[in-house]
């Protein structure tokens, strides 16, 4: 086991199908890999921004990020967060691992994601009659699901408050100088935030992207910050050993080459399951491509034990499992002794423990069964959720995928094949060319 930033990385459950000199055969490739990433000859190096992101994030930046977030407060019951994919789901991923925006936060609502209509219909619902704002994150302004939410929501601030209020409550995220949005912002007298050329939606939680809504939330975004920039420096060098996100990368490489070409991120704490979702994306679109890859998948526990549980002990034997687990969640819930002292579900032998405890032989117990099923077992352990925990977390993921990716001999920073789908929407739409 390992330890850097806050967080752990045990891989012993891994040992029966791994051995150590084959998991050493990697570091040559891995640090061939870290070598491109470093100096900017990788495929894809055009959005290598967010390696070094972390330590590039000013003072002055963090700042005017909270001066706006004060504005936003201090106007709004609601804020509409309006982005897809990457320009939304990390810092969805944050507030609700943090338990929610704070007590003077307002309630935020994702908007944008989708083209379901009842999803729309319910934030149209819920921001009718309050005062609102929107946060609108796109890089162009023209992304199909985000512009036609945003185009009702602004319809909507507009009949409300009137142009010229509506104008003052809108927040846009986009591209420094073009763009469909970025005019619209310029003309309509917007306030802006910026994203980075050089950093892809899905790596984007530590720009305005992420860090906006987060302060907004309340979330403590220089703790963030400061947790992302110490996990940098864990996971510097070239190194395999010691080395969190490269160990990470090269363990679930070497498995995929021994057939295990499904990951399970499997966690006991409910409030990670948006974090699994953004793995998801970020492992997804990162090495999915030209007929390889890892296909990502989800479970919260024990929850999922009692359906996608009986696949993973006993379906078919090409799983492997990332545990991702925290010690401490809240530990005053301890389970008391039976009031009548009768004890009829048997359940007095676990009093005055604390539910952490229990849930976290869970666990085990989980582990240990899924091991001796035939489905190796990493683990990432955080000792409590907090902001600089998981600031860590996401750079370390951040990190392991561009290694991996490269491993895989694919370029991790794009993803042709999400163009796949919009063509053939679009026409079947019958969207005119310009």
């Amino acid at each position: 086991m390992i330890e850097a930033g806050g967080i752990r990385l045990d891989l012993t459950a891994t040992r029966d199908f791994l051995t150590e000199a084959e998991l050493d055969s990697l570091a040559a490739p891995v640090a061939t890999a870290v070598r491109e990433l470093e100096e900017g000859t990788s495929p894809g190096a055009e959005f290598l921004g967010w390696l070094d992101l972390p330590d590039r994030i000013t003072d002055t930046e963090l700042e005017r990020i909270e001066t706006e977030a004060a504005r936003v407060r201090g106007f709004a019951q609601t804020w509409v967060v309006v982005g897809i994919g990457g320009s939304y789901l990390g810092s969805r991923a944050v507030i609700d691992a943090m338990g929610g925006p704070d007590a003077d936060a307002p309630e935020i609502l994702f908007s944008g994601t989708g083209l379901c209509s009842a999803a729309l219909d319910q934030v149209l619902r819920r921001v009718a009659d309050r005062d609102f704002g929107i946060c609108i994150i796109s890089k162009s302004g023209t992304t199909l699901e985000p512009a036609l939410a945003f185009r009702l929501l602004r319809a909507e601030l507009n009949r409300s408050v009137g142009a010229a209020e509506a104008a003052r409550r809108i927040t846009a995220i986009t591209d420094a100088s073009r763009g469909a949005l970025r005019t619209l912002a310029d003309d309509e007298g917007y306030r802006t935030f910026v994203v980075p050329d050089d950093v892809g939606g899905r790596f984007s939680v530590l720009t305005p992207v992420g860090l906006l809504p987060l302060a907004v939330a309340g979330v403590d975004i220089r703790a963030l910050v400061q947790g992302a920039r110490d996990m940098r420096r864990a996971c510097s060098g070239t190194r395999l050993q010691g080395n969190p996100a490269h160990l990470y990368a090269a363990t679930r490489h070497a498995l995929y080459g021994k057939g295990f070409n499904t990951e399970v991120s499997s966690t006991f704490h409910s409030r990670l399951g948006l974090v699994q979702e953004w793995w998801k994306q970020l492992f997804g679109e990162s090495e999915g491509k030209g007929g390889q890859g890892i296909f990502p998948a989800s479970t919260v526990f024990t929850t999922d034990l009692h359906s996608l549980g009986q696949y993973i002990q006993d379906g078919r034997r090409e799983l492997q499992e990332t545990f991702l687990v925290v010690r401490k969640s809240v530990p005053e819930v301890v389970v008391p002794l039976d009031a009548d002292g009768r004890d009829l579900d048997g359940l007095d032998y676990l009093a005055g423990q604390p539910l952490d405890a229990i849930n976290w032989k869970a666990y085990e117990g989980t582990r240990n069964a899924h091991l001796a099923g035939g489905v190796p077992c990493t683990t990432i352990e955080l000792d409590e959720v907090t902001p600089a925990n998981l600031g860590g977390l996401i750079y370390m993921f951040e990190k392991a995928v561009a290694v991996s990716g490269r491993l895989l001999g694919v370029n991790p920073f794009d993803q042709p094949g999400v163009e796949a789908y919009k063509q053939e929407m679009f026409r079947l739409l019958g969207k005119p060319t310009r």
